[in-house]
């Protein structure tokens, strides 16, 4: 059992790719060993995204976990002194205040783990990921399989015709290309 003397030592985790890709999968299953080894967690998702929950993280496979939907970062630095691991999900949603939140809570001793997209539909960073890439102690970039030729993709490209920066959407709106793939997508104007 942890000992309240015992030094806690915080960390930034970072698991990021395109869609499709598995971040929210690995993220549940990072903080499934962290219940199983009895350390109290707290687990927060941006508001705007209810596309399977209003209230749980769950992954394209329909694995999930209970969640807190909060619209400012601030409101994850309240949680309580027992949590030692906080997952955050669909990262770039967020605002940059992420970042500083993110920061704080590891310099109290605990362990966050973020989920989120690297870069955009336009392939551009997004959000505060950035940030947290460059100030993380782990980063992990996970890979969906290009759905034109079968190699690693990197790239959410968008089949839905809107502009917006934020379309939450699934299947019907995106699809994962390698570079090359995506490349000609977006030269052929599709």
């Amino acid at each position: 059992m942890f000992s309240e003397n015992a030094h806690k030592s915080g960390c930034i985790e970072v698991i990021c790719g395109s869609m499709f890709s598995g971040k929210t999968e690995e993220l549940i299953r990072r903080l499934r060993r962290a219940q199983f080894a009895n350390q109290e967690i707290a687990v927060f998702k941006p508001a705007v995204d209810n596309r399977y929950s209003a209230e749980d993280v769950v992954s394209h496979d329909l694995h999930s976990v209970r969640s807190q939907p909060v619209t400012d970062p601030k409101k994850m630095l309240e949680i309580g002194p027992d949590v030692r691991v906080v997952g955050i999900d669909e990262a770039q949603f967020f605002d940059a205040s992420l970042v500083d939140v993110c920061q704080t809570l590891a310099d109290r001793g605990v362990r966050v783990i973020v989920a989120g997209l690297d870069t955009d539909y336009l392939g551009k960073p997004f959000g505060p990921m950035p940030a947290l890439l460059a100030i993380a102690e782990d980063v992990q970039k996970v890979h969906a399989i290009c759905v034109k030729c079968g190699n690693l993709a990197n790239h959410s490209h968008r089949l839905a015709k809107s502009r917006e920066l934020v379309l939450l959407g699934e299947k019907d709106a995106y699809e994962p290309l390698c570079r090359d793939c995506y490349n000609k997508a977006i030269a052929a104007g599709q």
